[in-house]
């Protein structure tokens, strides 16, 4: 038990201090956003408001008692708006996405580095991640209602014929290469899909979606 606890906390990437930078909020809300892109199917504007959305949250933590205090039920206020509702029920049941942060040791830690290797995106930019600078949380909650994005319609695990098409979805990894990634956890890599699918799902990240998830419990 001990050995697998230390192993866990060498697969988190853990960022010290109370309150992140905009540089390392930015960072980390983009490769949470695309794995949640990755995972969850979702559509270019959706991607756009999850990232926003992500950013927003990470900006808004000082301490262990913000992880899951407001500003975590207003990014699930504010996601309900945006993703349809299968894709919601997933985000919830993955807890990766669900309870992506925790207050370790005087430091943050980000549950999503256990599942995807530090290099590996899927997806390219969204346009947003030049120019928001966060601030749409603290704006009334119908803020995303009133954008009426378009959602995918039908469920991901569906046949792939009749699903709609990713709009942001490439079928190799793509390279950030001016998005640098924060450094390892006591100089040691985190480990690459390391869920209780392994092998299996590791075939099927590198050949497109998978329609397999990591199951996790509510709060």
């Amino acid at each position: 038990m001990k050995k697998m606890m230390i192993l866990a906390m060498m697969m988190v990437m853990t960022i010290s201090a109370n309150a992140m930078s905009y540089n390392a909020a930015k960072n980390e809300a983009l490769f949470l956003s695309d794995k949640m892109a990755y995972e969850l199917n979702l559509t270019a504007a959706q991607y756009e408001a999850v990232y926003e959305i992500n950013l927003d949250y990470l900006m808004s933590l000082n301490g262990n008692a913000d992880v899951f205090g407001i500003w975590w039920d207003r990014r699930n206020a504010d996601l309900h708006f945006v993703l349809n509702t299968w894709q919601f029920d997933k985000y919830v049941a993955l807890s990766h996405f669900y309870r992506p942060v925790a207050w370790h040791a005087g430091g943050w830690t980000f549950a999503v580095y256990a599942h995807y290797d530090r290099g590996r995106f899927f997806n390219a930019h969204p346009k947003v991640f030049v120019t928001y600078r966060g601030g749409n949380n603290h704006k009334p909650a119908h803020f995303y209602a009133d954008r009426h994005m378009p959602k995918p319609a039908v469920h991901h695990n569906a046949p792939a014929a009749h699903r709609p098409a990713p709009a942001v979805h490439h079928n190799t990894p793509v390279a950030h290469h001016n998005a640098p990634s924060p450094a390892p956890h006591n100089g040691k890599p985190a480990a690459a899909h390391n869920d209780r699918h392994g092998a299996d799902r590791h075939m099927a990240m590198n050949n497109g979606h998978s329609n397999k998830g990591h199951f996790g419990g509510r709060r």
